[in-house]
């Protein structure tokens, strides 16, 4: 919103008032006196007026949490436990989920109140990397790779998806790496060779690495991991 329109919404101020307030230097958006009405505010902006606190502004919150299975990608659901039942309940308020995980899937997801911030890591024009530790019915043949490089055409959506990374650890057991998050995008990559995926696992998004991170447990991102990742996405 423009600070004016902010301002023009209190009791007792008109348009008139507005820029007489803001030309005599009495209105502080996060501690700097503004002077222009188009100046852009927001939910997490701190707005005085001589002094008095119009509005004291939300601290913006990121936090890294490690999802354990059963458990699903959801604020509110009334029969599944969600990952924020995990949180206290008073560190839940304001918060969502930047890029979600199915229900069985374990790993890295992102909650956060910063809605511009989410929104850049999960807009398609993002190729922010997102690693996974996959594991599979059947034996992973040697040129899955090669396929996934090239990319896979969905026919749903009429789509091919962006080349992806393999590394193969074992007969039944890879690390794959994506640039983009379609619908149960790595068990529709395996059911290419009718290999279904037996655990899905999360470990990575961009520079930001979920570690020894306990299942289950939560930690704030220190704000260079935030900027991080916001570089990251911005390519």
């Amino acid at each position: 919103m423009r600070l004016d329109r902010f301002l023009a919404k209190r009791p007792h101020l008109g348009r008139k008032d507005v820029r007489r307030l803001l030309l005599q230097g009495r209105v502080q958006v996060d501690g700097e006196t503004v002077t222009e009405g188009l100046t852009e505010v927001d939910g997490f902006s701190r707005i005085c007026l001589d002094g008095d606190t119009l509005q004291a502004g939300n601290v913006r919150r990121y936090l890294m949490l490690h999802k354990p299975a059963g458990c699903v990608s959801a604020t509110t659901d009334p029969q599944h436990r969600t990952v924020l039942d995990l949180l206290p309940e008073a560190e839940r308020d304001g918060l969502h989920i930047a890029g979600r995980l199915d229900g069985n899937t374990t790993g890295l997801l992102l909650l956060t109140n910063d809605g511009q911030w989410s929104r850049q890591l999960t807009l398609p024009d993002s190729h922010l990397p997102k690693t996974y530790y996959v594991e599979t019915a059947e034996p992973i043949g040697a040129h899955y790779a090669a396929t996934f490089a090239r990319g896979l055409y969905f026919a749903f959506e009429n789509i091919t998806t962006r080349p992806a990374q393999l590394e193969i650890l074992g007969s039944h057991c890879a690390r794959l790496t994506l640039t983009e998050g379609r619908y149960h995008q790595v068990k529709r990559m395996f059911g290419h060779f009718r290999n279904a995926v037996v655990r899905l696992h999360r470990e990575q998004i961009g520079p930001l690495v979920l570690g020894d991170l306990p299942l289950g447990a939560y930690r704030a991102l220190s704000g260079a991991e935030v900027a991080g990742m916001r570089a990251g996405a911005a390519g």
